[in-house]
């Protein structure tokens, strides 16, 4: 499974990597360069279907502030509503009709309410703003609630001193009190001066520092409108008790409707008054008693100083209800607003933003609907490519979020190609590959100028990790991997990350970050080596051009038995780039090469879980010893060749045991005659073979016998199928089974039909009966039908996904018309 990165208190850093495939993982795999591979069958489990299965829906956490946010409008619209319309009641009915006739106490109340609650309904935009910049300080988050403001209070006493200190020690208390404050969100990580203030920040005036922060003034605001809303219902209260609205003489048709307008008033703004404290309890009940952002925060999981993420997002929504439709704010959700932060100028929004999305990107509940809605937003992406060039180690967490998240993106083809089409997007993740290996700083050249990180701790490793592993991703698709061959200095650092000292391999219980970065590395090389079409070739062409590639995978089969899953993939490296005519000499001229490939293969007692290891040092000595007379006489000067006819019995290694033995025949040349004259010995083996098993060993088997039997007189021949027990007829009958059997060229076993028809002509031509014996058996007519079914895939030795390398130098059609000739000669 995948996991992200951990921070701990002090301030370090730890990646939980990837969890690599185990070797018996890997053993399960039965794809062979000898054999073609149809595009049906290569597809890897992110890019095999496009619809993911059906998923329980999960609700969003945040839905519960929308919807908190919502009926918190109501009231205060409601309340403001109320308000505007007893504004106008006075104004209108009373203080125009009645401002005359009032009495005194009466006009005094109604100016008193009229000024406290005309205030608050048309400042309360203002107070709103106030409140959401307030939020971006971690030490203002709470500003609305009693508990925010209680504990803040003894701030109070300090604030109103240093009013009467000096202005340098003012300044000194409130940077000391600021830097503490938001040493609790940024895990003590100080950021660097911006050009611009913070608004929370704001001193709006030169003295009084610190009652005059915007954060402060919020809190003023807030106390004010409770006091308003608090002096509102004691004044209405105190009139509609008590009735006192002075004397009516009767028939004076100038206040005889005084009383009752006076009711309506005073009603609407106990009511106004009532239904804001209704909306504050409410406010209050739910955010300190529910502790429901605290609640919302643990269901996003976005720990201690998600909060303020939290705070921010229920002030946006809560300020998009009271400032436009009260159902604005329910469009808004965690993943969006995250996005909307990652775009700003502020480093300390970009940081909630990227810690927000990391953290529902890497969420099982949230991130394919996360990661779905970034993946639209192509704006995003180049934001998160952006950020991976960051290097100042105070950018470090935003780098390393927009890396993981990246990361995951990358894990979908679709999203793959948007991600590596984007202009510089291969360039940007090689930045992430910086090593820290010799001095404590890295330096990085763009132009002519470096640019040093210097930070103890600084992270190199996590990011190496994540950049292999979306480079790793990104490889899944052939098109990206034209692309990372193409960018300029990213195979050299890729390749630099597959070397390893002794003393790292000899450790076999060493799971340090280089272990697991030599493996991630491996991979990547392995996907690109393994490339199809004229993309692989390049690429093959340019990896074992890198001097270190092929001297790093031989340090590993050297000292690397404690780590069989290294030495697997170094292989099957090797195995890819054999393809290639200039590697595969590469590889069979460096030194100790295929001594310790034939020591791998020929090593006994391995734990059964790495039993893949030597089948992969057999398919790669097959290939190296392919179509190359250089290698074939560098493996026949290891005099391995009775190794070899002994490993023919060996069930696990005898298939490519006998395509390495095939493959010294047909390529060493005539000087090599002596040399191999102790294949002979295996003859009997093979024979068995051929008459008693199927498919795979059986093609191997029948190739291998049509080589063999070149270094035999007639006379051996008939010695070794004497000894066999084997007579020739059978033989002969096998082979025609064999043709009629596999009637169209199999895919498993592609040169089968092959290579039965050139173990049936060396039988011609080395026995005239053996004609006589393929004519009764109606070899000529399984002929026929061969010719007319013949394909290219036959034709090849080995292939590169579906495409052949290594032409046979005849093809089957032409052997197959050699088999009639011969059986028409007779």
């Amino acid at each position: 499974m995948e996991r992200g990165v951990s921070t701990d208190d002090d301030g370090s850093i730890h990646l939980n990597v990837l969890e690599l495939p185990t070797l018996s993982e890997t053993a399960g795999s039965s794809t062979t360069i000898f054999e073609p591979q149809s595009s049906n069958g290569k597809g890897d489990s992110s890019n095999a279907s496009s619809v993911s299965p059906m998923t329980p829906v999960v609700r969003a956490p945040e839905k519960k502030l929308t919807l908190f946010a919502l009926r918190l409008a109501i009231l205060e619209k409601t309340a403001t509503g109320l308000g505007t319309l007893g504004f106008i009641w006075a104004t209108v009915v009373l203080l125009g009709g009645f401002a005359i006739t009032l009495d005194k106490t009466d006009f005094w109340f109604i100016t008193i309410i009229l000024l406290i609650e005309g205030a608050r309904i048309f400042s309360r935009s203002h107070e709103l703003e106030w409140q959401h910049q307030a939020t971006w300080s971690l030490a203002g988050a709470g500003i609305n609630s009693f508990q925010a403001i209680k504990s803040g209070s003894h701030h109070l006493i300090e604030a109103v001193k240093s009013m009467f200190r000096p202005m340098v020690i003012g300044n000194h208390s409130q940077r000391t009190r600021e830097k503490t404050e938001r040493s609790v969100g940024s895990r003590n990580c100080q950021r660097k001066p911006t050009r611009t203030w913070e608004s929370a920040d704001v001193p709006l005036l030169p003295y009084a520092q610190w009652v005059f922060l915007t954060r402060n003034i919020s809190k003023l605001l807030y106390w004010l409108q409770l006091a308003s809303a608090t002096a509102c219902i004691v004044l209405s209260l105190m009139k509609l008790i008590k009735h006192n609205y002075g004397d009516v003489a009767k028939g004076d048709t100038d206040k005889r409707n005084r009383e009752a307008a006076l009711n309506i008033f005073y009603s609407l703004a106990l009511a106004e008054a009532l239904l804001f404290l209704s909306e504050k309890a409410y406010w209050e009940w739910n955010v300190i008693y529910c502790k429901l952002l605290e609640e919302v925060n643990k269901e996003c999981d976005l720990g201690p100083s998600g909060i303020i993420s939290i705070r921010r997002f229920f002030y946006d929504a809560y300020s998009k209800c009271v400032n436009g439709s009260i159902f604005d704010g329910l469009k808004m959700d965690m993943v969006i607003f995250g996005m909307e932060l990652l775009d700003s100028n502020s480093p300390d929004e970009q940081l909630i933003g990227a810690r927000i999305l990391r953290q529902f990107a890497m969420s099982k509940r949230f991130s394919d609907d996360t990661l779905q809605k970034i993946a639209i937003n192509l704006s995003v992406i180049e934001r998160f490519v952006e950020m991976l060039n960051w290097k100042d180690p105070q950018e470090e967490e935003i780098r390393r979020s927009a890396a993981e998240i990246l990361s995951k993106l990358a894990g979908k083809k679709q999203n793959s190609l948007r991600v590596a089409g984007i202009p510089g997007a291969m360039e940007s993740i090689s930045s992430l590959l910086q090593t820290n290996r010799s001095s404590g700083a890295a330096t990085d050249e763009i132009g002519e100028k470096k640019i040093i990180l210097d930070h103890a701790n600084y992270g190199f490793w996590t990011f190496n990790h994540l950049g292999l592993l979306i480079l790793k991703k990104l490889a899944r698709n052939h098109d990206n991997c034209g692309k990372i061959g193409n960018t300029r200095g990213l195979l050299p650092k890729i390749i630099d990350f597959t070397h390893a000292e002794e003393s790292l391999l000899r450790n076999e219980h060493d799971t340090s970050s280089q272990i697991l970065t030599v493996r991630r590395s491996l991979q990547l090389v392995k996907m690109l080596a393994s490339t199809t079409g004229i993309t692989g070739e390049h690429l093959r062409r340019e990896i074992s051009e890198v001097v270190f590639t092929i001297s790093n995978i031989r340090d590993i089969l050297l000292h690397g038995e404690k780590h069989p899953l290294l030495q697997k993939l170094g292989i099957d490296i090797l195995t890819s780039l054999a393809l290639e005519e200039d590697a595969t000499e590469r590889i069979g001229g460096t030194g100790g090469m295929l001594k310790e490939l034939f020591n791998i293969l020929f090593k006994e007692g391995m734990p059964e879980n790495q039993n893949c290891v030597r089948i992969a040092a057999g398919e790669a000595l097959a290939m190296l010893a392919l179509d190359s007379k250089s290698n074939c006489h560098r493996i026949l000067k290891l005099k391995v060749v009775d190794k070899l006819v002994e490993t023919l019995a060996v069930p696990l290694v005898r298939v490519n045991a006998a395509r390495i033995l095939r493959n010294l025949c047909a390529s060493s040349g005539a000087d090599c005659f002596n040399q191999l004259r102790g294949v002979t010995a295996a003859a009997p083996t093979i024979l068995k073979a051929i008459t008693s098993e199927e498919y795979k060993l059986q093609e191997v088997m029948v190739g291998l016998a049509a080589q063999v039997f070149r270094f035999m007189t007639p006379e051996e021949s008939s010695n070794i199928f004497e000894r066999a027990g084997i007579m020739e007829i059978d033989l002969a009958n096998t082979l025609v089974q064999i043709l009629r059997k596999y009637q169209h060229p199999p895919i498993k076993v592609p040169r089968i039909r092959r290579y039965a028809i050139e173990l049936a002509i060396w039988m011609m031509r080395d026995k005239a009966t053996n004609v006589h014996i393929f004519k009764n058996l109606g070899l000529e007519m399984v002929l026929e039908s061969v010719i007319e079914t013949t394909a290219e895939i036959e034709n090849f030795n080995i292939f590169s996904g579906t495409v052949g390398v290594s032409r046979h130098s005849v093809s089957i059609h032409s052997l197959a018309e050699t088999a009639l000739m011969l059986l028409m000669g007779g």
